[in-house]
């Protein structure tokens, strides 16, 4: 119930306006989102990496109306992978396509993302590339693709939720592309998407020893702890190093199981947002996992 309710209320425009605006939600959302200015989101990373944590940063937005917009988003990421390198931070760059101009045409999308390749490229780090709803998977993938023939290296993000996931992972894999799986945040209809909990943790656990076991550097995106131990499980049981997977976590959930991982030799990414577009990233964490819910409450009663 709490997550159709979140799902709705990220839907509303009204409420969007006036919580992205509210100094007060600002302050209650800042566990999760790093604040609205670069300088913010590299200082966040600074001091991930200080913990020996690894970062990905996400300028926050989607779905933009004009080329202006998407150019802006451009070169805004631009700036972003500049200053990671000029801090000799090890970051990479974590972007939607509908940011970059997706819903305008996908040339148009191609124009503002393939300088981010290349940069990223010449820079050593790399671009993640986001997945959104159902309706943009195939038009994602495809770009993907298109962006793999580039020396700059990308991974792209698959929901287990999905139907077409496991002929996802299979077409990526065999392309040599890396892959982040994610479970899915998104409200999918069921002739598209696994609408039971229990199963769509099962086709995770599925899809994830498929990676590990004939992917390329494969990212799991999850802060199930039973999740993360069967995957553990399968990585002791196949031999496979820490050098060769990692997982991936959002900034601000589940820290103990952040630092666990980590202390155990474990690679960890954590996925840092910015930016004033903040409302849409923040309701689907709380429709993902409406235990974030009961602790911005919680904090509605501190000083």
């Amino acid at each position: 119930m709490l997550r159709l309710l979140f799902l709705f209320l990220s839907r509303q425009r009204w409420l969007r306006r006036w919580m992205e605006t509210s100094r007060l939600a600002g302050r209650l959302t800042s566990r999760f989102v790093a604040g609205r200015e670069l300088g913010d989101v590299l200082e966040a990373s600074r001091q991930v990496e200080a913990a020996g944590l690894l970062a990905t940063l996400d300028h926050l937005g989607e779905n933009v109306t004009s080329a202006e917009e998407a150019r802006a988003s451009r070169e805004a990421m631009l700036e972003a992978l500049k200053s990671i390198a000029e801090k000799g931070l090890s970051a990479t760059i974590s972007i939607k396509l509908t940011q970059f101009g997706l819903d305008l045409g996908d040339e148009e999308c191609w124009a503002n993302v393939e300088p981010l390749v290349g940069r990223a490229g010449e820079l050593g780090s790399r671009v993640e590339v986001d997945m959104e709803g159902s309706e943009y998977t195939e038009r994602t993938l495809a770009l993907v693709e298109r962006m793999h023939g580039m020396p700059g290296p990308v991974r792209a993000v698959l929901q287990a939720y999905l139907h077409r996931c496991e002929a996802d992972v299979r077409r990526l894999n065999a392309a040599g592309i890396r892959v982040r799986l994610c479970k899915g945040a998104y409200k999918e209809a069921p002739e598209v998407a696994i609408q039971e909990h229990a199963a769509v943790g099962a086709n995770y656990l599925k899809l994830a020893k498929l990676l590990l076991d004939e992917g390329v550097d494969p990212a799991f995106a999850t802060h199930d702890g039973a999740l993360v131990a069967q995957i553990l499980e399968h990585v002791r049981e196949r031999g496979i190093g820490p050098e060769r997977f990692e997982f991936q976590m959002l900034y601000g959930i589940r820290r103990d199981l952040q630092q666990q991982l980590a202390a155990e030799g474990w690679r960890v990414r954590l996925y840092i947002p910015y930016g004033d577009a903040w409302y849409p990233y923040f309701m689907r964490r709380m429709a993902e996992r409406p235990a974030n819910a009961f602790f911005v409450v919680r904090n509605l009663f501190r000083t």
